[in-house]
C-alpha cells in the first residue's frame, strides 16, 4: 500500500504518542485535512511534556532548534486563542550575578538586537524578586512566552478531540510498519506513521537509538510556596542557565564562564544545575532543575539535590522560608543532536526533541514533519542533522 493512501481503518495519518510533538503532529496533520488518530498508552501523558517548566525559551535557541522554536511561537498563539491554552506573554527575565554572567547577555544583545534588552543593577533590582544587591545587571527577552504543562497538554488534546482527531488510549503499541500499527487493541492500518515516543523510542527502535546516542535524561524538579519581596512576572534565569541554551553558551564570553561556575561550585556542576524558576497561577513556583543521563535511570532521587535546589532559591531570592509543595522527576530524551528526524522505513516517521527544549520547539518540529511528507517544503535554512530526512 502507498504510505499515502489511507488504510482501512480510514486513517491518512496515525501518531505514536501524545506528549507535546505528538500532538503538535496531529494539530499539523489535522489541519491539512488528514484523517488523523493518536495511540497513547497512557489514560493521559505523564512524561516530559508534563513534566517541565512551561518556560517556551524561544530566545536563547540556536539554529535548527531557533528556527523550530520561532514556528512552535506562532503555533502556540494561535492555541491560545483557538484551544483555550493558557499562555502568558510574560517575556524572559535573567539576572547576571556576575559580570562574566553579564559579558554574555551583552555579546548576545550585540548579535540580537531588541530581542535582548539589557538591564542595569538597578532596573534588575526593580524588574526581579532577588535579594537586594545580589544582580550586576540582567536581561529581559520579550519574545518568550509561558505555558502551563499540565495544562496546556490537556487543552490541546481536547481541543483535537473536538475537530474530530480520534484518541485510542489506554493502548500499547507493538510494532510499526509501512501502512500498519500492531496495537494491543488489534492493528490500526494508516497512509502515515509519526513515531513520537521520546525517549521509550528504544523500544520501538533500538537499534535507531544506538545510531544517534540516544539515552535518558532523569531531572529533579520542586514546586514550592515562598513569599517573595514582589511577584515574579516572568521565566528566570541565572548564570547556570548561560552555559546551557545555544545562544548563550555559543557567545564569546560563555567559556570563561562554565570555567568560572564549575571551579567555584563543583558540587552543582555534578548536578548538572540549571537554576531556574517559574512561576504558576496558583502563585506557586517551579524550582529546577538537575540533570543525569543514562540508558536506564534511578528512581531513587538523592535527597542532596534537592537540598541543593532549595539552597539556591533561598540565596537567591534572600528568603528564609520556603516550602515544599511537590517533588519529581523528569525524563526526557538526550543525544548530541538537538532532535531525530528520521523516516525510518516508507511512510514511517520518527519525531523527537533530543533535548530539554520539547515545549519550545515541539510543535514547530511535529509542523516541519507532517509539511514535509504532505507536499510542503518548509524554508528552513539550517541544515538538519545528520541522519534526518
Amino acid at each position: 500500500m502507498s504510505p499515502m493512501s489511507a488504510g482501512a481503518a480510514g486513517f491518512d495519518v496515525a501518531v505514536v504518542g501524545s506528549g507535546i510533538v505528538g500532538l503538535g503532529a496531529a494539530l499539523a496533520a489535522h489541519r491539512r485535512g488528514q484523517r488523523v488518530v493518536v495511540i497513547e498508552r497512557g489514560s493521559e501523558p505523564s512524561g516530559a511534556s508534563v513534566r517541565n517548566f512551561g518556560h517556551l525559551c524561544f530566545t536563547p535557541q540556536a539554529g535548527l532548534a531557533r528556527e523550530f522554536a520561532l514556528a512552535s511561537r506562532e503555533l502556540w498563539l494561535g492555541l491560545a486563542r483557538d484551544a483555550g491554552v493558557w499562555l502568558r506573554e510574560s517575556g524572559t527575565l535573567v539576572a547576571a550575578r556576575r559580570d562574566d554572567e553579564f559579558a554574555v547577555l551583552r555579546d548576545l544583545a550585540a548579535s540580537r538586537g531588541e530581542e535582548v534588552q539589557l538591564l542595569t543593577a538597578a532596573e534588575a533590582d526593580e524588574r526581579m524578586p532577588l535579594a537586594p544587591g545580589t544582580a550586576v545587571g540582567g536581561a529581559f527577552l520579550p519574545r518568550d512566552l509561558q505555558a502551563n504543562p499540565r495544562q496546556a497538554v490537556a487543552a490541546l488534546a481536547a481541543h483535537l478531540e473536538r475537530g474530530g482527531v480520534e484518541f485510542r488510549r489506554r493502548t500499547a503499541v507493538g510494532a510499526v510498519r509501512p501502512g500498519r500499527v500492531e496495537t494491543s487493541r488489534g492493528p490500526i492500518d494508516v497512509g502515515r506513521v509519526v513515531v513520537a515516543v521520546n525517549h521509550d523510542i528504544d523500544l520501538l527502535y533500538p537499534e535507531v537509538a544506538e545510531r544517534h546516542g540516544i539515552v535518558r535524561c532523569a531531572l529533579d524538579m520542586m514546586r514550592v510556596s515562598a513569599e517573595l519581596r514582589m511577584p515574579l512576572t516572568a521565566p528566570l534565569l541565572t548564570g547556570w542557565s548561560l552555559v546551557r541554551y545555544g545562544a548563550f553558551s555559543a557567545t564569546p564570553a560563555a567559556a570563561a564562564l562554565r570555567e568560572r561556575l564549575h571551579a567555584e561550585r563543583p558540587d552543582l556542576a555534578a548536578l548538572d544545575l540549571n537554576q531556574m524558576y517559574t512561576r504558576l497561577p496558583d502563585g506557586t513556583l517551579i524550582v529546577g532543575d538537575t540533570h543525569s543521563r543514562g540508558e536506564t535511570v534511578t528512581p531513587f532521587q538523592a535527597e542532596f539535590a534537592f537540598e541543593s535546589l532549595v539552597a539556591e532559591a533561598r540565596s537567591l531570592f534572600g528568603i528564609d522560608e520556603l516550602r515544599v509543595v511537590e517533588r519529581w522527576q523528569g525524563v526526557y530524551a538526550s543525544a548530541p543532536d538537538d532532535f531525530l528526524i528520521e523516516e525510518v522505513e516508507p511512510g514511517v516517521h520518527l519525531a523527537s526533541a533530543t533535548t530539554g527544549i520539547g515545549m519550545t520547539t515541539g510543535l514547530g518540529l511535529a509542523d516541519h514533519v507532517v509539511a514535509g511528507f504532505t507536499g510542503e517544503h518548509p524554508a528552513l535554512t539550517t541544515t538538519l542533522q545528520k541522519g534526518a530526512s
